[in-house]
């Protein structure tokens, strides 16, 4: 549990409410769910949709048993990429003020770099054209020596417990003011005024050398935030229902259409998450049925002789 104990106080209470909420909202709609399970399997039994079975039965008759492969392994690599962008995005969460030896991944959460300023002239004179958009998913590597930084450099800085990611344009070295200290003087390309204040190669935590991917960041933010948590959650728990839900009203429909037709169920192979949530298995109006039938069938056995007895 170390990452949860490196979380700030904020992001423990966003973490909580998510949790309150989410437990919330799954009571509600399994509550809500089972009722309309409940009504479908009442129609059912009660011969509402016989008519739909029937024509059902007569179109899929032919049939192999257990289609739908193509879209079942469609849905499950969605949603495995769906988890891998929510983990990446928890990772990026807790590892945003942290800048690695090899290469970083940041969002950039700020337009002041999104175009060039009219008034900014050197963008145009020098073709400067590696403009960052907000939102954008941006690698950054390690800060080179404090001597090899240039003038039109885009690099990362701390300031007020901030990240900031804007240009350098102009370094002014030690002189009588600041002696022993280079100072730069950082821009956003959107802006026609330099930053505040200069900045100290100590402040300075990346260097961004033109890797991004444009307009990724957005939906890595939307993960990072408490309805990201919640949405997340929510598919999560509509992945595990749907096939039990689907199984008990296929279950119910089988047992319908073999007291209608008298065509016997067709056995299918359970899925794995069945397998693994047997413990909550119910019995069927068909499997009741059969149960029943086989308690009032006469018990037949057979003698040393042949003999059957009854």
């Amino acid at each position: 549990m170390a990452w949860f104990r490196t979380m700030s106080e904020y992001d423990k209470y966003v973490f909580f409410l998510c949790l309150i909420v989410f437990v919330a909202l799954t009571a509600l709609f399994s509550a809500l769910l089972a009722y309309i399970v409940k009504c479908v399997i009442k129609l059912i039994r009660n011969g509402v949709e016989d008519d739909t079975l029937r024509a059902e039965y007569e179109k899929n008759k032919d049939k192999p048993v257990g289609g739908g492969l193509l879209s079942r392994l469609l849905s499950g690599v969605l949603c495995l990429a769906m988890l891998g962008v929510f983990a990446f995005s928890i990772y990026l969460k807790l590892t945003e003020s942290e800048f690695s030896q090899s290469a970083s991944v940041w969002i950039v959460k700020s337009p002041s770099m999104s175009f060039k300023h009219e008034e900014n002239s050197y963008l145009f004179r020098n073709n400067l054209n590696d403009q960052l958009n907000t939102f954008d998913l941006v690698v950054t590597r390690p800060l080179p020596a404090e001597n090899e930084l240039q003038v039109y450099d885009i690099v990362v800085y701390e300031v007020n417990n901030e990240l900031v990611i804007h240009r350098i344009v102009a370094i002014e070295e030690p002189n009588d003011k600041h002696p022993g200290k280079r100072y730069f003087l950082l821009q956003g390309d959107a802006v026609d005024k330099p930053d505040r204040f200069p900045v100290y190669y100590s402040q300075m935590k990346a260097i961004y050398e033109g890797e991004r991917i444009p307009f990724l960041g957005s939906f890595i933010s939307f993960m990072q935030s408490p309805s990201g948590y919640i949405c997340i959650l929510l598919i999560l728990f509509a992945l595990i229902a749907t096939p039990i839900v689907e199984k008990k009203v296929n279950t119910e429909r089988e047992c319908r259409l073999s007291q209608i037709m008298s065509v016997k169920p067709r056995k299918r192979r359970r899925p794995l998450l069945f397998r693994f949530f047997l413990i909550f298995k119910t019995k069927s109006g068909y499997e009741m049925q059969m149960e029943a039938e086989r308690k009032r069938a006469p018990k037949i056995t057979v003698s040393k002789k042949g003999k059957r007895l009854l």
